[in-house]
């Protein structure tokens, strides 16, 4: 009965032939089961795309400068499978993410973080209104959550979002491969040349 009823919500969410709402717990059971990604806003489920290489090329290059420095804080770097609960109750999947100390999950299968401290997300044309407007403001409402990265990849730009006191948030802008974007409650800098490595920008 529960398989019957898996596979009817997802070739309605696949097909989109159905514009229903599901419930958080319906969302869980799909994705758990689903051979891909799919991140759940308002009641609604929506299928990630995959990736272009650009986009592969600047998230690996900040996992593999954020994960040594982070490492020796007692903090752990986490890749684009790791999926987030907000507290609204909507799941997403950033691209890049830490958690410091002991990670929490939302349930017992251990498999949603709910308190990462540092969130990168790489921006595309496709999901960049939705990362800005969405996601960014999802995760500020996050208690655990220090830092946010925004990275484009179709220029060289880094928007550094860093929580301060009273719940406030500050922006640092970086877009000149000689900048650093400075993540400073976890003692960390990330140059904005090692994010690019090995791309070209006209």
């Amino acid at each position: 009965m529960v398989d019957d009823t898996l596979e009817q919500m997802s070739s309605a969410a696949i097909a989109g032939k159905v514009r229903r709402r599901f419930s958080p717990r319906e969302y869980l059971l799909l994705e758990r089961q689903a051979d891909s990604k799919s991140e759940y806003y308002e009641g609604e489920i929506f299928a990630m795309a995959g990736a272009t290489p650009e986009h592969n090329f600047i998230t690996a290059n900040v996992i593999a400068v954020l994960a040594p420095l982070l490492r020796k804080i007692g903090c752990r770097v986490l890749a684009s499978d790791q999926r987030i609960a907000a507290p609204s109750g909507n799941y997403f999947y950033a691209d890049v993410s830490a958690v410091c100390g002991e990670a929490r999950f939302s349930d017992r299968q251990k498999d949603t973080l709910t308190n990462p401290a540092l969130i990168v997300e790489v921006l595309s044309k496709s999901t960049q209104q939705f990362d800005r407007r969405v996601k960014l403001a999802e995760y500020q409402q996050m208690p655990s959550v220090r830092e946010i990265s925004l990275v484009s990849q179709e220029r060289l730009r880094v928007e550094h979002y860093s929580r301060q006191p009273r719940k406030q948030w500050t922006i640092h802008t970086a877009s000149k491969l000689s900048g650093v974007i400075e993540i400073a409650s976890l003692s960390a800098s990330l140059p904005i040349a090692e994010i690019y490595a090995g791309l070209r920008f006209d």
